[in-house]
């Protein structure tokens, strides 16, 4: 019977016996599951490679990679302030007369904290260096939800009473800039200033003509101060940052003040800067990346590795300084925003970015960035920016790194963009109504694809 039993059940085919059923034993399954097992075979030429090659290819790219993060770090430049500059220095120590006159502006909303924590006394400071005599200081706040106008106010205290002429103007509450944005044209009327939204079926008020707006009226004391015979070298705006002295007479001392304007960069989380939406390099294009050394074009990423000044098509960046001379020509130099037809095609383009291409004095002696005056959006964030040497060894090489693996998608990008920002602006050109002149934006590089509206008690895009 066990014989029996043997030779059935050992047969590939269905058996049947009284009481007992068999089954065939799937064998070309079987096979196949043990042939994807890996043989021995394998295993042993994957092991032969590993140390033949693998290992070896990443034991090179190792020793490159730490080359190149030794040569980064060795050749990164020097920022670390452990005394004041040569210009601030001098003067300070041997008193010579300061007769640099400058026109300070500042425009403010909700930054009453940043106000009484050090922007107030940095300003005072300010004042104290160069003396009121070469001081005017020019503010305009509104819409703020904060304590600012208060703030704002014992900034006026104490500059009175050292004497520092001035111009603090507070504006409106937030409830009436909430009314002024929801007073609307007619639907079948175009305002100047607003832009149609097809979402809502309603017109918006732009955010950039109403910023520009804003800044010609805190600039609007120096052309009543030209009236009566008073007038200015350089012409200061200063953004809610924290900033010392040094910083400004450092800004002021770029490339020996051969400049139509210089600006800082600035920091809210370091090391990545800030102020994405003004800075252009020397070619016009973006940043490559927030992380040192920024920049796309070999011209200016060459200098911000040496830690020179930069020279760039726009910038802002919280503290930029004005040669004086184009506020004064006629027309003067103002603000603006691009042409309402022209944002109609989903375009805009920075107030801060579009100064610099009407301003006829950066053909002649250029827009620099200096990467030496580096300010901060807190306390906290300044401190860091002034106690480490900037940048410090590990974001020296993960910064080159990014830059160099963002680059060529960058570089798509901005071709992409400009493609689709350049197509645009050619079409409003090409639509220039009979009888008038042909449409043009000096400010080209400024150009990008967004909206921009006023929204409650801030802005939006649209």
């Amino acid at each position: 019977m066990w014989e029996m039993y043997h030779d059935i059940a050992s047969t590939p085919s269905l058996a049947f016996l009284p009481g007992l059923v068999f089954l065939e034993i799937p064998r070309q399954r079987c096979s196949s599951r043990l042939s994807r097992q890996p043989s021995l075979s394998m295993i042993i030429s994957y092991r032969r490679f590993r140390r033949t090659y693998l290992r070896p290819t990443l034991l090179v790219l190792f020793f490159v990679f730490l080359i190149d993060a030794i040569r980064l770090v060795r050749y990164r430049p020097d920022t670390y302030r452990t005394k004041p500059s040569e210009a601030y220095q001098q003067r300070y120590r041997d008193g010579v007369p300061v007769n640099t006159t400058i026109f300070i502006a500042s425009i403010h909303r909700n930054t009453e904290e940043m106000l009484r924590s050090a922007w107030n006394q940095a300003v005072l400071d300010l004042a104290d260096y160069y003396g009121p005599e070469n001081i005017y200081f020019s503010a305009i706040e509104s819409g703020s939800q904060d304590e600012s106008k208060a703030a704002l106010l014992e900034l006026r205290e104490s500059l009175d009473s050292k004497g520092v002429p001035n111009t603090i103007s507070l504006g409106q509450t937030v409830w009436e800039q909430l009314e002024e944005i929801e007073s609307r044209p007619p639907p079948n009327v175009r305002v100047p200033t607003w832009i149609w939204n097809m979402a809502e079926d309603q017109w918006e008020m732009r955010r950039i003509p109403y910023l520009a707006r804003v800044r010609n009226r805190a600039m609007e004391p120096l052309r009543e101060l030209e009236g009566q015979g008073r007038t200015f070298d350089k012409v200061l705006w200063l953004n809610d940052v924290v900033f010392d002295t040094e910083d400004v007479v450092t800004l002021l001392h770029t490339r020996n003040e051969k400049y139509a304007a210089a600006c800082s960069m600035d920091y809210k989380n370091a090391p990545l800067y800030y102020d994405t939406f003004a800075l252009r390099d020397d070619m016009g294009l973006k940043t490559i990346s927030q992380y040192w050394p920024w920049f796309q074009s070999p011209t200016s990423r060459a200098a911000a590795e040496k830690n020179v000044p930069v020279q760039v098509t726009s910038c802002w960046n919280g503290i930029v300084v004005f040669d004086a001379e184009p506020f004064y020509a006629k027309p003067p130099l103002q603000f603006r925003g691009i042409d309402d037809s022209l944002a109609d095609f989903h375009l805009e383009g920075s107030e801060c970015c579009l100064i610099h291409a009407d301003n006829y004095l950066t053909s002649e002696k250029g827009v620099w960035l200096n990467p030496n005056v580096r300010v901060g959006y807190s306390v906290d964030a300044y401190r860091r920016l002034r106690r480490n040497r900037f940048p410090s060894p590990l974001w020296t090489v993960i910064g080159a790194w990014v830059n160099r693996i963002k680059s060529g998608r960058i570089a798509i990008q901005t071709q992409l963009e400009t493609r689709i920002v350049t197509k645009r602006l050619e079409q409003w050109k090409a639509e220039t109504p009979h009888g008038h002149s042909p449409r043009h934006e000096p400010g080209a590089a400024c150009l990008i694809n967004e909206m921009q509206i006023m929204w409650e008690n801030g802005w939006k895009h649209l």
